[in-house]
């Protein structure tokens, strides 16, 4: 018995979902390994404001990701979906990022200086570029696996003698 495929003959790329999750993760890990290596290498603390704690920087970072899915999505929902609005969806988590770091220090109660510093410091320090260059990053890896002929993994014991 040969299992067809039910996108067709030929593979239509991964599904929309799956694209979307892996081009999620690979924005999340390498912002962090990103943020990391800024940290290490230009010798910074990436947020330096006296009296703020690591929520913001927490709630800026998922607030990100959460808005990289949402503005990523109807572009993975297309059959054909563009490169195009990568550096959009770049820009929207990297202004997300800053604002809730931003708002988020506010709420911690530093104050609006504390709060506007440490927005500052993510722009001065390289922080936000960094962030832009993984969205980037992120959403041209789902695109790509949403344009190929890929299709989903498979285990060896899974595939058929016809593959």
């Amino acid at each position: 018995m040969t299992i067809r495929d039910p996108r067709g003959d030929q593979p239509a790329g991964v599904s929309a979902v799956l694209a979307l999750v892996i081009g999620a993760a690979c924005f999340l890990s390498l912002a962090i390994l990103g943020l990391g290596m800024l940290s290490y290498f230009a010798d910074v603390d990436i947020v330096s404001v006296p009296g703020l704690s690591v929520w913001p920087g927490i709630s800026g970072m998922a607030a990100a990701v959460l808005l990289f899915a949402a503005v990523l999505r109807p572009v993975l929902s297309q059959p054909h979906p563009s490169f195009r609005p990568v550096l959009i969806i770049g820009l929207a988590a990297a202004l997300v990022h800053l604002a809730v770091v931003w708002l988020g220090a506010l709420v911690t109660g530093v104050g609006l200086v504390h709060a506007a510093a440490a927005a500052s410091q993510l722009v001065v320090s390289g922080a936000s570029l960094v962030l832009l260059i993984t969205a980037v990053a992120g959403a041209w890896i789902a695109i790509a696996l949403r344009r190929t002929s890929a299709s989903a993994p498979h285990w060896p014991w899974e595939r058929t003698d016809e593959e």
